[in-house]
């Protein structure tokens, strides 16, 4: 997050990504980098697709940088998951000048299940949002570190 906070602008939106095998979830913060806010979910193809639906998320909202979600395991080890992620970065590096950075999203997807559960959110429904709920969750964590920084 240091090297994000670094390379950014003062203010500008960001997204936050919950990449999955199936879908990626999105969020976007304001542009104050205060609130994290679930977007979509875009339901994965092939990395080339995947790409353009998230690059013109980025041009049409004017976003500054990406938090991604690193799927450590529970141990803090790096397992298959977060290599397939740190590949993602690599390819998307390669398309976009905006600065990357990695989240710890372990359990960001058990706190959004809850908190849909708490707002009695139908087992349809939080199939449709759970992915960019997650996001926002892995949003709002960078969002918070990258606040902490700027008062230090």
């Amino acid at each position: 997050m240091e090297q994000m906070a670094a390379a950014l602008p003062r203010a500008g939106a960001l997204a936050g990504l919950d990449l999955g095998t199936k879908t990626i979830g999105v969020a976007v913060s304001d542009g104050l980098r205060r609130v994290a806010s679930p977007l979509s979910t875009i339901r994965r193809e092939k990395f080339t697709l995947d790409a353009a639906a998230l690059l013109k998320i980025v041009a049409e909202r004017d976003l500054k940088g990406i938090v991604l979600g690193l799927p450590f395991n529970m141990d803090g080890s790096e397992g298959p998951r977060c290599q397939s992620t740190r590949a993602f970065a690599r390819n998307l590096e390669r398309l976009t000048p905006l600065p990357i950075a990695f989240w710890d999203e372990r359990l960001s997807t058990v706190a959004a299940e809850r908190a849909l559960l708490e707002a009695d959110t139908s087992r349809k429904r939080r199939s449709e949002v759970i992915d960019h709920v997650a996001a926002g969750y892995i949003l709002q964590g960078a969002l918070d570190r990258l606040a902490r920084l700027e008062v230090q």
